[in-house]
């Protein structure tokens, strides 16, 4: 497996989030979502009946292990940029539905890859408002480090960036962006990831 291939595992482990009520714990502990949220996916991995693909019930089981532990909003508000803020409450809205689904069927299937690696956790580093979690995803023969990057959201520790390697997945998003963006506008980058996202479920219903 490569290096990439290994850091989106980890990364995805927080990827099928949504914003909900959490408990104590998660409000103080930045370490404690991150933690609760891998170990929780890990899980739901080792249950599969076909450890060779990931199928929709999988999907499902994976939401229930980490909701309300991703920031989506926040993701796609920083993927954006300052085009973010010349848009209705409605665009954002939809933008940000759309970029969740994406990600969720882009990346979801990479899940399937995952065979037994390990996860360390370091304890939450606290700058300000926000927080970084360090781990690392052990392999046989690899150990990569994977950054988490937290905000607080009505009291809420939740992941808005992930570093795998150093490289920021928003600050990547946000470079793909940036030439359609400059084309065809917020409303023609959304209607290519909203083409996207339809042809990518075709595939996964075929």
């Amino acid at each position: 497996m490569n290096i990439m291939t290994k850091g989106l595992i980890t990364f995805l482990l927080l990827f099928f989030a949504a914003p909900v009520w959490a408990n104590d714990t998660e409000r103080d502990d930045p370490k404690v979502v991150v933690e609760k949220a891998v170990n929780g996916i890990l899980h739901a991995l080792e249950k599969r009946k076909d450890q060779s693909k990931l199928t929709e019930q999988d999907r499902d089981a994976i939401r229930q292990q980490v909701e309300g532990r991703f920031d989506y909003r926040e993701m796609a508000r920083r993927s954006v940029g300052r085009a973010w803020k010349k848009q209705s409450s409605e665009q954002q809205a939809a933008f940000t539905e759309t970029f969740r689904q994406l990600l969720e069927r882009s990346y979801g299937n990479r899940l399937s890859a995952y065979h037994g690696q390990t996860v360390e956790f370091d304890d939450a580093e606290f700058k300000k408002d926000k927080a970084r979690v360090k781990t690392r995803v052990i392999d046989s023969n690899k150990t990569t480090p994977v950054a988490y990057r937290l905000h607080q959201r009505d009291g809420v520790w939740q992941v808005y960036d992930i570093k795998i390697e150093g490289v920021s997945l928003v600050g990547t998003f946000r470079k793909d962006f940036k030439g359609p963006l400059k084309k065809d506008g917020f409303d023609g980058l959304l209607k290519a990831l909203s083409d996207k996202v339809e042809r990518l479920k075709e595939k996964d219903a075929s």
